[in-house]
């Protein structure tokens, strides 16, 4: 066994470990980071951040690296032979823009921001197994995989942010419930003359090279770097969800993009790659007796947008100063607060959207609906807010009055109704 013990051992160096080591170093905390890969390294993403998430990133100081990468104004929707470009809305917290930064960039300087803030970070290092003293949890047995050598790390306090499929916390007990939505996504790049695009665009009724409709939403995304990221998901609520095969969806999908991006369907920059995504909070428990799940792991992902980067942000930030709260007051019984902090900032708001998964589940009904918003700016307004999760508590304006609205149903639904 090692002889040292840490304050925090974090499992994952993706956003959420490397946000709750940020601000756990900030405290002043012992912290180590051990991430499985080496930076960089590739995810499956559609690599936009919106202003949430832009905001969690200036927090931790970040605001010079990213004005480095493209800075976008809002969305392009585009559906039913019409186009509509909608700006990021003001508000008194997020700013009106948002940034398109690859994940291999991204993460890396994020954990880089973690280590220069004082933590440790292990990179090529895979936590394989967790170490419990008298049922409770003391560290983890790691490996490094360049040489195959096991060893233990010791620490008062884990947590766990090691994506969306959690070995780490599934051997805590952490389970997803299935009845929640999870969403499934494909992407690629692919060069582009418009690659520094000021709008990221959404394709709202996907349509075959036979011009049939299929399932899921598109995105292109400009980068800013000569390409463009291209992918499509969609949600398990939709018909025959395990049938699709997201290969074709992407197939299909690059074929027809609008010809002013003037891509190459058959040269992507690189092979598409994909993955399955937790959402709404799915998996639980959250939190044991000194430990906590944050982002993926803990399924925190807007089931509305597909969104996970901003809420691994806030959830690692969350577990961080409860983390330093712990350990100054010497109670570990704080960490039973995590559940309810959580539930405060996002429990209303991911009811509301696994309420819409469902309705969305029908393609049909789905189509009916963009084809009504696309008539109207000032609706798709209110949508672009509400599924960012944007609102301003401050305003009764369009877009609170209708969330606030829809909000006073779902509270009335049990949970079980409203999962999906």
């Amino acid at each position: 066994m090692a002889d040292h013990r840490h304050d925090l051992l974090v499992i994952g160096g993706g956003p959420g470990g490397a946000a709750t080591g940020y601000w756990a170093a900030q405290h002043g905390l012992d912290v180590v980071i051990v991430e499985a890969k080496r930076f960089p390294r590739e995810k499956t993403c559609g690599d936009g951040l919106t202003p949430r998430a832009v905001h969690q990133l200036h927090e931790m100081g970040l605001r010079a690296e990213l004005e480095r990468y493209h800075r976008y104004d809002g969305l392009r929707a585009v559906a039913h032979d019409r186009t509509l470009e909608l700006a990021w809305p003001d508000h008194p917290v997020y700013p009106n823009w948002g940034h398109v930064v690859r994940r291999c960039d991204l993460d890396s300087f994020v954990a880089a921001n973690a280590v220069a803030a004082g933590a440790v970070l292990h990179q090529g290092t895979e936590a394989t197994a967790p170490l419990f003293h008298r049922g409770l949890l003391t560290g983890a047995t790691v490996s490094d995989k360049a040489t195959g050598e096991s060893r233990d790390i010791l620490a008062r306090y884990v947590v766990v942010a090691d994506g969306a499929n959690s070995r780490f916390g599934r051997s805590l007990g952490a389970t997803r419930n299935r009845s929640y939505p999870q969403g499934m996504a494909i992407r690629g790049y692919f060069e582009s003359p418009l690659h520094d695009d000021p709008w990221i665009e959404s394709a709202l009724n996907v349509r075959d090279r036979a011009g049939n409709s299929v399932p899921g939403y598109g995105w292109i995304f400009p980068v800013g770097d000569g390409t463009i990221n291209v992918g499509i998901g969609l949600l398990s609520t939709f018909r025959d969800y395990k049938s699709i095969n997201t290969s074709w969806l992407m197939g299909e999908f690059s074929a027809t993009l609008p010809g002013y991006w003037e891509i190459d369907p058959d040269s992507p920059v690189a092979p598409p790659t994909g993955g399955r995504l937790p959402m709404a909070g799915s998996v639980n428990p959250k939190a044991g007796p000194n430990w906590l799940l944050v982002g993926d792991s803990g399924g925190s992902i807007n089931p509305f947008n597909g969104e996970g980067i901003d809420y691994a942000y806030e959830t690692g930030r969350m577990a961080a100063d409860l983390v330093a709260e712990a350990i100054a007051e010497r109670d570990g019984l704080v960490l039973s607060r995590y559940t309810q902090m959580l539930d405060d900032e996002f429990a209303l708001y991911f009811k509301v959207a696994r309420l819409f998964a469902k309705v969305i589940g029908n393609p049909a009904l789905i189509r009916e609906l963009t084809r009504v918003g696309m008539q109207s700016r000032t609706l798709m307004e209110w949508a672009l807010r509400i599924m960012a999760n944007l609102l301003r508590e401050d305003e009764l304006g369009p877009a609170e009055a209708a969330y606030k609205a829809i909000a006073g149903i779902v509270r009335l639904v049990p949970d079980r109704a409203a999962a999906v």
